[in-house]
């Protein structure tokens, strides 16, 4: 009974992080920006994001950003793979309350891919260029509450998108340190 419980408070605090954020969206500039850093982490932040890298480093990380593009589409299957089986409704879809500020990209709330991309793109790009994180980390921040401001995720949608990125991009970074002493 006592982790039912947990079950419930845990369910309750994520609704009450939902509605909070999601009240910003009620300001016509707030939603704005949301909806276009929402937009942007589509994609074209992050394929600007391979491109400075590929510029300012050359070809020598270009074995760095393959893996990145692999491991982004492993990122896909799995975040659609999770929908699928969570089956999780989006915040608006149940509570009346959440004001759906972008139409979404697919039907399942769980758990954040727009997040989880971000997190990895920003760790392994970051990773091969530092100074990078000055324009990446407030962004992929901006990512992760724009999900909720727009009523498209809750909290923990969110985190676990965040920690299915970090997992995958240490993935990468591993992967592509061994590879590369072996190349």
């Amino acid at each position: 009974m006592m982790l039912q419980d947990l079950k419930i408070r845990m369910l309750a605090l994520d609704l009450k992080g939902c509605i909070y954020l999601n009240q910003f969206s009620q300001v016509k500039a707030v939603a704005k920006f949301f909806k276009v850093i929402s937009r942007l982490g589509d994609g074209g932040f992050w394929y600007a994001m391979m491109f400075l890298v590929w510029y300012m480093q050359s070809t020598s990380y270009l074995f760095q950003i393959l893996y990145l593009m692999i491991a982004s589409s492993c990122a896909t299957f799995l975040y659609k793979l999770l929908k699928h089986k969570t089956t999780r409704p989006r915040p608006y879809q149940v509570h009346q309350v959440i004001v759906l500020g972008e139409r979404p990209l697919d039907h399942f709330s769980f758990p954040s891919g727009h997040t989880l991309h971000a997190v990895l793109s920003t760790i392994v790009l970051g990773y091969i260029q530092p100074v990078l994180l000055f324009f990446m980390m407030p962004f992929t921040l901006c990512v992760a509450l724009s999900r909720m401001v727009l009523g498209l995720h809750y909290p923990s949608d969110v985190l676990v998108g965040a920690i299915l990125g970090t997992v995958l991009a240490i993935a990468v970074i591993h992967l592509s340190f061994h590879l590369n002493i072996l190349l």
